[in-house]
């Protein structure tokens, strides 16, 4: 089975932009599964915490459990506290090589068995890298989850990392770069504008990592890296479904209790510096029409105003209904699309974004005057009780129907405890409501100002005859 990238924002860019707010990170994780339908339950919960329990092994690997019995499934889930931000310069995309080698085998289980062996016990599995994170599941009946225990357990600790088979997914790996960035406009656009967003934040290189940088890739880069955050003490496990938690936990502690721990890696990045000005980037690729993105520094979770966050892109893109779609798409006819996305589920501070494609015969400096202007107002407008209230359905719905597949009830858990513990889950909807119009008014002028921007802008280029 082909793994899949985890990428962040699909309604920008094939690339993963920005950790996005719930209104969209769903349908970013669950597009990697090919039945997720098939682990949907009747009624999700809006107190999705109720009844998750947490326990510590010995060697510092972390067991997060909830039980549900709705249909006799489970989602097995190892996430990794590495992703792009734990590399180094001139080492770029070393932990999303590692997840492709992740499938090739360890001493007990042959190069490509791993996916073969849970489909023949009737699940299906993959994995997914982020800049934050790096997360592996399996997805089966409740009777076969001793198998995914016993595999996942292994090549924690005892992956075999074969020079043929690095050269062999280097190439795959470089190839899955040139389809998906430097032959997309768009997607090049994005990893352009995010390297100058950023100055000294490793979220200025992109997850999948700089070309230059997978020429120079060695085998030892990536034993390092294995050997560095592939551990139980920088990982933990995320259990969903038709369990028992006295029977399952023993299981896990006797697979996974007998590993060596290690030490968790430091996790902590320098700031990145306050920006003083605006800055521009211009690509000019082969393309169709002209694009355009901005983006924003902004709060994650730690901060309250990043709840405001999430409701001021719900007012600017929340569909048919928003700002954007009836102001510059139906109305004005200036974008042919135009979306607002907000990062809130990031372990360092990142983007606020904006992106449009102007309607043909439009030009993207008209484009981007229309987006400033629907930016002035909120920044200098209350917006009205109607509107704020038809955001805050929408993201509450978003939110509830989210939790609608056991495997999206793991993921919430895993992506909040990656940033700030899995019980700051519940803080999302009573943080939402407690929005006000004031508080988009205030939180608008004070990050979505020009000086805070980093403007990136594609110019096509007529293809090769």
């Amino acid at each position: 089975m082909r793994r899949c990238e985890r990428h962040s924002n699909p309604t920008l860019s094939p690339q993963g932009r920005g950790q996005s707010g719930f209104r969209l990170f769903l349908s970013v994780l669950t597009s990697c599964l090919l039945t997720l339908f098939l682990f949907a339950v009747p009624c999700a919960r809006a107190g999705l915490t109720d009844g998750v329990t947490e326990t510590a092994l010995p060697n510092g690997l972390k067991v997060i459990l909830l039980e549900n019995h709705k249909a006799p499934l489970v989602t097995f889930q190892v996430w990794y506290r590495v992703g792009s931000r734990n590399e180094t310069p001139g080492k770029t995309g070393l932990s999303h090589m590692l997840e492709h080698m992740m499938f090739k085998g360890t001493k007990k289980v042959g190069p490509e068995m791993f996916s073969r062996i849970i489909q023949e016990n009737g699940g299906n599995n993959n994995a997914f890298t982020s800049h934050d994170y790096t997360a592996y599941y399996e997805n089966l009946r409740s009777d076969r989850v001793q198998v995914a225990i016993d595999l996942e357990a292994d090549r924690m600790r005892n992956l075999v990392l074969r020079r043929k088979d690095f050269r062999t997914e280097r190439k795959v790996v470089m190839e899955e770069r040139r389809q998906r960035t430097e032959d997309n406009p768009q997607a090049y656009l994005w990893e352009r504008m995010e390297a100058a967003a950023f100055t000294v934040s490793p979220y200025r290189w992109p997850i999948i990592g700089w070309m230059e940088d997978m020429e120079r890739w060695t085998l030892d880069d990536l034993r390092s890296h294995y050997r560095t955050y592939y551990s139980p003490a920088n990982a933990f496990l995320v259990v969903v479904g038709d369990f028992k938690k006295d029977e399952l936990l023993p299981r896990i502690r006797k697979a996974f209790g007998k590993l060596s721990g290690g030490t968790g890696p430091d996790q902590k990045r320098d700031p990145e510096p306050t920006m003083k000005g605006e800055r521009r980037v211009t690509v000019r690729k082969e393309a169709q029409l002209p694009f355009l993105v901005k983006g924003y520094h902004v709060p994650n979770l730690h901060d309250p105003d990043s709840y405001v966050l999430e409701v001021a892109a719900a007012v600017l893109s929340g569909g048919k209904s928003s700002r954007f779609y009836s102001n510059l798409v139906r109305e004005k006819r200036i974008a042919l699309e135009a979306e607002a996305d907000n990062s809130l589920l990031s372990h360092d501070p990142r983007l606020f974004y904006l992106s449009a494609v102007p309607m043909p015969g439009r030009s993207v400096e008209e484009l981007e005057k229309a987006l400033d202007g629907e930016l002035e107002r909120l920044r200098t407008e209350v917006v009205g009780d109607e509107e704020l209230k038809r955001a805050k359905n929408q993201i509450e719905a978003a939110f509830v129907f989210g939790q609608d597949s056991l495997f999206s009830q793991a993921a919430l858990l895993a992506r909040h405890e990656i940033v700030g513990g899995w019980k700051k889950l519940d803080d999302y909807l009573p943080s939402i409501r407690k929005v006000t119009a004031e508080d988009i008014r205030r939180v608008a002028a004070r990050y979505l100002v020009r000086e805070n921007s980093t403007v990136g802008i594609l110019i096509p280029l007529p293809g090769k005859k």
